[in-house]
C-alpha cells in the first residue's frame, strides 16, 4: 500500500468534498445523512439549531427544517445519544451497545456507571415497565425509584432519572421515539429501532472507520477518546503524510487527486469540517474556538460564529443573530482572517442573504460592511 504524499491544499480539497461541500451540492436530505453518517443534535438557536445549519449549508434554501422533522417521526432518521443517523447505521451499534459499558479492561468511569446502574436495577425494571404500558414518556413522568443517587460535579447530578434513560439507550434498551419541544419522549428500543442484523463487534467497528473516513476525507488513525462519536478512523484508507504537518495520516483513496471546484458555504460551529479542532488548525490552519460559554467581553468572533468556507480555505467568521421578534437576521460582524477581494466579499454577501432568506427573515448588516460589500457586487 503506496503512502499518498499531500500537500495543505490537498488535504483541504479531500476533507471539503468528503463533508459535500464543493460546488456540487447533494440535493436529498437522507442521502446527505446518510454519507455523513450524523447529524449532532444541539438546540442553540443563535441563529438556527445545528442540525438545520449544517444540511442548509449541503442543500440549500430547498431544505426545509419540517424535512428532518419529518425524516425523524417516519423513522427515517433516528436520535441516539443526541445525535441524529441514518436508519441503515443503527445495525452498526447494537454491537457495542450489547457490550456495554464496554469491551476489554474497563476505565473507572465506565465501572462507576456500571456498579450506578446495577445499584438501581429496581429503578431501571420500574422504567422498562411503565414504557411498556404507556410510553412513549417524557423523562420527568417517569419514576424516580433510584435507591443511589446519581452524583456528578456538573448539572447531570441528581438527575437519575435522565441519567438512567442515557444509560439504557447506550445499552439498546429505550430510545428516543419522538420530541416535543425540547423534551425527549422515551419508548422501548423494539418499538423504534429498525430490527436489522447487526455484524459482530469488531466487524462494526472497522465498517464505522470507513463510513466515518469517507465523510471525513482524511483524519488520524489515531486521537483523542470521545464517548459518542471518534475523530480518528484506525486502519481505514490508506497512509498519507501532509506538508507541512507532523505524524501519519489515513486518507479515503477514493478522493485523492479528484478534481476540485469549491463554493462560498457558511458553517454551524458544530459542523464536522471544523468540529475536531485540532484537525482544523493543522489543515486549514484557521483560528477558532465557540465562544457561546465566554463572558461576552472576551469574545473576539460572538456567540455562535458561523466560519466561512471559501472554496478549500476557512477565511473568516459571520457574528449573526437571529432576532424573530423583530424578524431581522441581525450581522454584528463579518471577521475577515485576511481580507477579502471583491470576489471573495461578494460571494459571502450572498451567502448571508441566502440565509436571512431561508431564516424569512430580513437582513441588517454592519454600514460599513454593507457599502464596502455592496460596492464588491457591482
Amino acid at each position: 500500500m503506496s503512502l499518498h504524499q499531500l500537500s495543505r491544499t490537498d488535504a483541504r480539497r479531500i476533507a471539503v468534498r468528503a463533508q459535500l461541500l464543493d460546488a456540487v451540492r447533494p440535493t436529498d436530505l437522507l442521502r446527505v445523512v446518510r454519507h455523513l453518517t450524523m447529524l449532532q443534535y444541539d438546540q442553540t438557536a443563535a441563529v438556527a439549531p445545528s442540525p438545520h445549519l449544517v444540511a442548509w449549508s449541503r442543500l440549500g434554501s430547498s431544505y426545509s427544517p419540517e424535512q428532518l422533522h419529518r425524516a425523524l417521526r417516519d423513522g427515517s432518521l433516528v436520535e441516539l445519544q443526541l445525535i441524529i443517523r441514518h436508519q441503515d447505521y443503527l445495525a452498526l451499534c447494537r454491537a457495542e451497545m450489547a457490550q456495554w459499558p464496554g469491551d476489554g479492561e474497563l476505565r473507572d468511569w465506565q465501572e462507576y456507571q456500571r456498579d450506578w446502574v446495577q445499584a438501581n436495577e429496581g429503578c431501571r425494571r420500574d422504567i422498562l415497565y411503565r414504557l411498556e404500558l404507556d410510553g412513549p414518556m417524557r423523562s420527568r413522568d417517569l419514576p424516580d425509584t433510584c435507591e443511589v443517587p446519581w452524583r456528578s460535579s456538573g448539572w447531570t447530578n441528581n438527575r437519575n432519572v435522565s441519567r438512567l434513560l442515557d444509560f439504557m439507550e447506550v445499552r439498546g434498551e429505550v430510545a428516543v421515539a419522538t420530541r416535543e419541544g425540547r423534551d425527549r419522549l422515551w419508548d422501548l428500543a423494539y418499538r423504534v429501532y429498525p430490527d436489522d442484523p447487526a455484524p459482530d463487534l469488531v466487524e462494526s467497528r472497522r465498517i464505522r472507520n470507513e463510513l466515518r473516513l469517507a465523510a471525513l476525507g482524511i483524519a488520524r488513525a489515531r486521537g483523542p477518546e470521545y464517548q459518542v462519536e471518534a475523530q480518528d478512523v484506525d486502519e481505514a484508507g490508506e497512509p498519507a503524510v501532509v506538508a507541512g504537518v507532523r505524524g501519519q495520516w489515513r486518507v479515503d483513496p477514493a478522493l485523492v487527486g479528484q478534481p476540485f471546484t469549491g463554493r462560498t458555504a457558511l458553517l454551524s460551529p458544530l459542523d464536522r469540517l471544523v468540529y475536531d479542532r485540532k484537525r482544523m488548525s493543522e489543515i486549514f490552519e484557521f483560528d477558532y474556538q465557540l465562544e457561546m460559554y465566554k463572558p461576552a467581553a472576551k469574545r473576539r468572533w460572538g456567540y455562535w460564529a458561523l466560519p466561512i468556507l471559501h472554496g478549500d480555505r476557512l477565511v473568516g467568521k459571520v457574528d449573526a443573530a437571529a432576532d424573530r421578534e423583530r424578524g431581522v437576521l441581525q450581522v454584528h460582524a463579518i471577521h475577515e482572517d485576511v481580507p477579502f477581494s471583491r470576489q471573495v466579499a461578494a460571494d459571502v454577501r450572498r451567502e448571508v442573504e441566502d440565509l436571512a432568506d431561508w431564516l424569512e427573515l430580513d437582513l441588517s448588516l454592519p454600514d460599513s460592511w454593507a457599502v464596502t460589500s455592496r460596492a464588491a457586487s457591482r
